[in-house]
Order: C-alpha cells, then structure tokens, then sequence
C-alpha cells in the first residue's frame, strides 16, 4: 500500500509540474518563397510570404517547406527525397546561396525573413523546381562509367584497384549532382548549353583518372572544343556554394593540365607522322 501511495503521489506532482509549465512564447518566422505556375494562365512570378511557429517546426528549411506544404499550402512545389544530404534533390538557393535545403538550418532571427528561390538561371517547371535535362544531358554526354579497350572479359573479373589508386577518387565520387556548383557560376549561366559546367567536368575527371579506365585520351579529345571545358575561369562559386565540400575548380584545373599534355603528345604524334611520310 506504502509502494502505490509514493507511485500515485509521484505521479500527481509529476502531472502538476507539467500543467504548471507555461507554453512557449511563438517564435513566428517569415517565409518569402517564389512561386509560379506556367501551367495557369497569367500567372506570373511572385513572391508569397508564409509565417512558421518555429517552435512546432523541425530546425532545417526543408522542415518548414515541408511543414508549409502539409498545413498551410499544399499547392506549393519542390523536391525532396533523402532529407540527408545524399540524393540531391532538394536543391535551391536559400538566401542567396545555392544549397541543400535538408542541410540548410533555418536562422532563428525571426527579424530577418528567409528568402527562397530555385536554383538560378535555369528554366522553372513549377515554383522551386528547374529543369535539370540539359544538365542531366551533359552528364550523360560525358559517359560516366567504367570503360574498357577489351570488353572480352567484361563481368567474368574483378577490375582491381591499389589503395593509392582508390584515393585519387576521394573528394570526387561523392559529388550528388545537385546542381548547386553548375548553377553558381556565371560561365554556365551564359553558356550552358555548350560549357559543361563544375559538376559535370569534374565528374569527367573523376573518369579520367581511375587507374581502372582506358579511355583517358579519349574523353580529354571530347572536350578540346573552345567551351566545353576552357568556359571556366576560376571565380571558384563552385567551390565556395558545394554543399557537399568538394572542389569542382580544383578537379576543372586539373583536368586543363591533362589537356595541355594531351595536346603536346597529340602535337609529336602528328610530327612524327609527317616526318616518317
């Protein structure tokens, strides 16, 4: 009897304790996020500003977008997929800067509204979402994947690799091919359909230098046009705004080292052949 009266007593200070505990002061956040639908007739750009108790919100803007879209809008429009930071698809430029929305804390200054956009200079399938086919397009373009001069014994063995080897991809297959790198440089915002752009180019490295590979000289020919590859000048956006921490101006620099050997074999290629004839 003693064990339940201490077990009811404990439980009603318990119950007490949490009726007397006031409930938060609202932290109310503003939202101004750009909206526009080209499948409705007149409509134009805008902003359109949503207001978020931040106290009933999770801490990244992809929470409050998501928050917004299940209370407040449902007709707003964006992608997201993983909300870890993997897939890439909640791509947008969050205040300025082109990031992760999942990765992207919401700031707590509820003073200072937040601004959403898509990502820059691309063309808007619906509010926060750019189409991603001609980036998809060059990425394919670059043909990103394992290739052999002798494909005999294609999946009959392993294609082994030193340690050594293995970490010249370090810093370089991690990328997500969110877009956040390409769409922040100005290069690709004025010539996108024939420069590559950050993500891709370094994705192309990435090919070039696996010890695995034989087709190095070949994809070093493919980008010998003048935009392809030598759009870049190193404003290094790609750089500053990759969510991920990765290095898009470094792997473009090396890939124009490449270039410049490749060119040089090329060049005592052609000689020796004049020569000889």
């Amino acid at each position: 009897m003693c064990c339940l009266s201490l077990l009811s007593v404990m439980q009603m200070v318990r119950y007490a304790q949490t009726a007397a505990a006031p409930a938060p002061e609202p932290k109310i956040k503003k939202f101004q996020i750009y909206r526009w639908d080209p499948d409705s007739a007149g409509d134009k750009p805008r902003m359109q500003t949503y207001e978020i108790d931040l106290n009933s919100c999770g801490p990244m803007v992809l929470d409050a977008l998501i928050k917004i879209k299940n209370e407040i809008d449902p007709t707003l429009t964006f992608r997201r997929s993983c909300r870890e930071g993997i897939c890439g698809s909640c791509a947008m430029n969050i205040n300025g800067g082109n990031t992760l929305a999942c990765l992207n804390k919401i700031d707590t200054n509820i003073n200072k509204p937040t601004k959403i956009y898509p990502l820059p200079h691309m063309y808007v399938v619906k509010d926060l979402v750019p189409d991603m086919s001609n980036f998809y397009a060059q990425y394919k373009s670059i043909e990103p994947y394992l290739k052999k001069k002798d494909e005999a014994q294609e999946g009959k063995e392993q294609y082994f690799q030193s340690v050594e080897d293995r970490q010249k991809l370090d810093g370089l297959y991690e990328c997500i091919l969110c877009a956040c790198c390409s769409t922040s440089c100005p290069s690709y915002w004025w010539n996108g359909d024939k420069y590559l752009g950050p993500a891709v180019l370094m994705q192309a490295y990435r090919w070039m230098i696996d010890s695995r590979d034989e087709f190095t000289e070949e994809r070093l020919s493919k980008l010998q046009d003048p935009f392809s590859l030598y759009r870049c000048h190193t404003i290094m956006n790609c750089t500053k705004t990759c969510p991920k921490g990765l290095n898009p101006g470094k792997a473009i620099a090396e890939i124009k080292k490449m270039m410049a050997t490749y060119k040089e074999k090329k060049a005592a290629t052609v000689n020796i052949l004049i020569f000889v004839n």
